[in-house]
């Protein structure tokens, strides 16, 4: 019993963290436009356990829309040379930088955050995933290229530890090759 409260606490602690996450104050939907690579990702959620150690880069193309919405692409090369791709349409908040979708592919409600953007550089990105019951975190990290100095990636991981996810859990990926365009 002693156990099960303290997951349990750890759990709503993890949640209340995440809801006090806000956004960048002067987040400019149309500079976020363009390619980025997502160098960095970060999730205590049970699919990323199972699969961290085969992880690695892919790219990711955002584009605003019309109404202030984001058009997200991303894509990824797997080890056979195939291509995993996923679209999904965030919708603007009256929180400027904040956005909700609910995933094409898994389904899951996503709470999006643009908590840190250096436009010509990095974007921090803080999700919380709901479906169902089950609500967990992830953080990504984006760059602009394959590379990041340290003390941005160090960013990333001190932001993630205290988003209350396992050290082991956060995770650098390997560069990748890119898949072809469409």
């Amino acid at each position: 019993m002693h156990l099960l409260l303290t997951l349990l606490g750890a759990v709503l602690s993890s949640l209340m963290v995440s809801s006090e996450v806000q956004p960048q104050a002067d987040f400019n939907v149309q500079a976020i436009a363009g390619k980025w690579y997502l160098i960095g990702i970060a999730t205590d959620a049970q699919w990323f356990v199972s699969h961290r150690a085969s992880m690695k880069m892919g790219t990711a193309m955002i584009t605003p829309t019309a109404d202030g919405d984001l058009e997200m692409s991303y894509s990824s090369l797997s080890p056979n040379g195939s291509c995993w791709r996923m679209n999904n349409l965030a919708k603007k908040t009256e929180i400027p930088g904040k956005f909700t979708y609910t995933s094409r592919r898994w389904g899951y409600l996503s709470d999006l955050r643009m908590v840190d953007v250096k436009y010509d550089e990095y974007a921090l990105i803080h999700s919380i995933k709901t479906k169902g019951k089950e609500s967990y975190v992830v953080n990504k990290l984006y760059g602009r290229g394959v590379d990041l100095s340290a003390e941005v990636q160090e960013k990333f991981i001190q932001f993630s530890l205290q988003s209350s996810i396992q050290p082991e859990n956060i995770v650098i990926l390997p560069k990748n090759d890119e898949c072809p365009t469409a």
